[in-house]
C-alpha cells in the first residue's frame, strides 16, 4: 500500500495472493489493508489537499505529462504484468497501457482549461463570479477487468482538477495498481495525494469511503448492485458520486447491412477481453433476411480463436477471472440449451492442453435465443454470442431497449436515415454506428440508467470532480 507517500511492508498474515488466472498458479502476495489503513489514507489525503489544490493548473499538468511518458517508456513491462495478473492477451494489454496513458496525458491538457466566468448582475453596483474549485479527497474503486485504464481515468482527471485521491483497485489485480501508483509517485506526485489501499476484502474500505466525512467524491466502476449499495450509503452524507456500471449492450445488425462485416465486428468487440467488457455485446439482434449468413461467418471465426495463456503467440481468447466467473457462463449457456437455443460452436469449458488449470471457456455462438432466457436478461461477462432474429425496425429498436441498462449499443446499417433514428432511439449513453470502438481519452464514457451516473473521459471527465463557487460583489 502506499499511504502518505510510503509504501507499506506486508506485516505478519496481513497479505493475500494474487493468482494467474491462466496457470491457477500465484504470483505474488499483497499487503491486505482494511478500515483502519483506508481512514489513515483518508487523512493523509485530506491534510495534503489544501497544498495540492494551491499548486497551478501548469504544475499539475507537467506531473501528468510527465507520468504519462513514463507509461509508455514501460508499455511492454505493463503489458506483460498485466496479461500475467489480470489474464488478457499481450496484445489487448498493450492496447490498454496506450489507452490508460492516454487519459494521462488529455488530463493533463484538461488541467489548464478548467474555466470560470463572469455573469451579467441585475445590478449595476453588483458583479457575478463563477469559479470552478477541485471538490476535495476523492474515493476510488476500480475492476479488475481494466486494471490500468480504469486507474488513470479517474485518477487523472482528480489530480488534474487539483483533488487527492485514495484508491481501491479490485482485489484480482492489485499489482497494476502498484505499478501505476509508482509511475505517478515517480513522476512527482506529493507524498499524500495520491495514495493506494490494496484489500483482499472490499467491504470495510468501502464503508469506509461512503461513511467518512473527509471523502467528499467517491467514484465507482463494478458491477450494479455494489454501485447502487455505494451510492445509497454516500448519498447519506452527500458525497458527490459518479458510477460506471454493468452493461447489456443489443447489437443491431439491418437488413442492408454485409453480414460478413458485421460478424467480423461483432467478433471483435463480443470476444473483446474475453467478453468481460461492460460494453461488450450481449444481445445480437440480426434481420431474418442475413442472419444464417451471419450466424455462420461469426461462428466460423470464433470457432478459431485460439484460447490460452496470453504471453503464448496468436492467443487470442484468455481465461476468465476465477472459478465463479467460468460458472456463471456456463450457467447462462446452459440454461439457454435447455430452453430451445441452438449451441452452434462452442458452449464448454476448456480443459486441453493444461486449460484445465486455469478458468477457460470456449467461445460460444447461440443461436434461436428468446427473451425467457437468463442471458437475455442478464449481463453475461463471458465469451458468449446470443443471436435473436427480426422481422422490423421497431421489433429491433424495442428489443434493444428492453433492459434495465443502459450502457453501450451497436447498429450496422447502410442507411443514414436509420442510423440517425436509431442513434436517437436507443437508449443507451454510447452508440457505435457502424463503429465497434466507440471509446477514447477525447469522448465522454459512461451510461443512463442502471448503467451509472456520470461521465468519464472528455472535458466531462474533470468536471466530476469539480465544484462551482459563486461570487458576488457590490460594487
Amino acid at each position: 500500500m502506499l499511504v502518505n507517500g510510503a509504501w507499506t511492508e506486508i506485516q505478519g498474515s496481513k497479505s493475500f495472493a494474487v493468482i494467474n488466472p491462466a496457470t491457477g498458479e500465484v504470483i505474488e502476495h499483497v499487503a491486505d489493508g482494511g478500515q483502519a489503513e483506508a481512514r489513515a489514507a483518508i487523512e493523509v489525503a485530506h491534510d495534503a489537499f489544501p497544498a495540492w489544490r494551491a499548486t497551478t493548473a501548469y504544475a499539475r499538468s507537467a506531473i501528468l505529462y510527465k507520468a504519462y511518458q513514463l507509461m509508455l517508456d514501460r508499455k511492454e513491462e505493463l503489458a506483460q504484468l498485466m496479461t500475467t495478473e489480470q489474464g488478457k492477451p499481450i496484445r489487448a494489454a498493450r492496447t490498454e497501457v496506450q489507452y490508460g496513458a492516454d487519459f494521462l496525458l488529455w488530463f493533463a491538457e484538461e488541467a489548464k482549461r478548467v474555466y470560470g466566468e463572469t455573469i451579467p448582475a441585475p445590478r449595476g453596483d453588483q458583479r457575478f463570479i463563477a469559479l470552478q474549485q477541485p471538490v476535495g479527497v476523492v474515493a476510488a474503486i476500480t475492476p479488475w477487468n481494466y486494471p490500468i485504464s480504469m486507474i488513470t481515468r479517474k485518477v487523472g482527471p482528480a489530480l488534474a482538477a487539483g483533488c487527492t485521491v485514495v484508491l481501491k483497485p479490485a482485489e484480482a489485480t492489485p499489482l497494476c495498481a502498484i505499478a501505476i501508483f509508482k509511475i505517478l509517485q515517480e513522476a512527482g506526485v506529493p507524498a499524500g495525494v495520491a495514495n493506494l489501499v490494496t484489500a483482499a476484502d472490499p467491504r470495510p474500505v468501502g464503508d469506509e469511503f461512503v461513511n467518512n466525512p473527509k471523502v467528499r467524491k467517491l467514484t465507482f466502476t463494478g458491477s450494479t448492485a455494489v454501485g447502487k449499495m455505494l451510492a445509497g450509503q454516500a448519498a447519506g452524507n452527500m458525497k458527490r458520486v459518479s458510477c460506471e456500471l454493468g452493461g447489456h449492450a443489443p447489437f443491431l445488425v439491418f437488413a442492408d447491412a454485409d453480414p460478413v462485416h458485421a460478424a467480423k465486428g461483432a467478433q471483435l468487440v463480443k470476444f473483446l477481453n474475453t467478453g468481460q467488457a461492460c460494453i461488450s455485446p450481449n444481445r445480437i439482434f440480426v434481420h431474418r433476411s442475413i442472419h444464417d449468413a451471419f450466424v455462420d461467418t461469426l461462428a466460423s471465426r470464433a470457432g478459431k480463436m485460439l484460447a490460452g495463456n496470453g504471453l503464448t503467440d496468436g492467443v487470442a481468447i484468455g481465461p476468465l477471472v476465477n472459478e465463479a466467473a467460468v460458472a456463471k457462463v456456463a450457467a447462462q449457456v446452459d440454461d439457454a440449451r435447455a430452453k430451445g437455443a441452438e449451441v452452434v460452436c462452442g458452449g464448454e469449458r476448456l480443459t486441453a492442453d493444461g486449460l484445465d488449470k486455469g478458468f477457460f471457456y470456449a467461445p460460444t455462438v447461440l443461436a434461436n435465443i428468446d427473451p425467457e432466457m437468463t442471458i437475455y436478461r442478464e449481463e453475461t461477462f463471458g465469451p458468449v454470442a446470443p443471436i435473436m432474429a427480426f422481422d422490423d425496425d421497431q421489433e429491433a429498436l424495442a428489443m434493444a431497449n428492453d433492459t434495465h441498462y443502459g450502457l453501450a449499443a451497436y447498429v450496422y446499417t447502410r442507411d443514414i436515415s436509420r442510423a440517425m433514428r436509431m442513434f436517437e432511439g436507443l437508449d443507451f449513453g454510447i452508440v457505435g454506428i457502424n463503429d465497434i470502438n466507440p471509446s477514447a481519452a477525447a469522448a465522454p464514457f459512461g451510461g443512463i440508467k442502471d448503467s451509472g451516473l456520470g461521465r468519464e473521459g472528455s472535458r466531462k471527465g474533470i468536471a466530476e470532480y469539480l465544484e462551482t463557487k459563486l461570487g458576488g460583489f457590490s460594487v
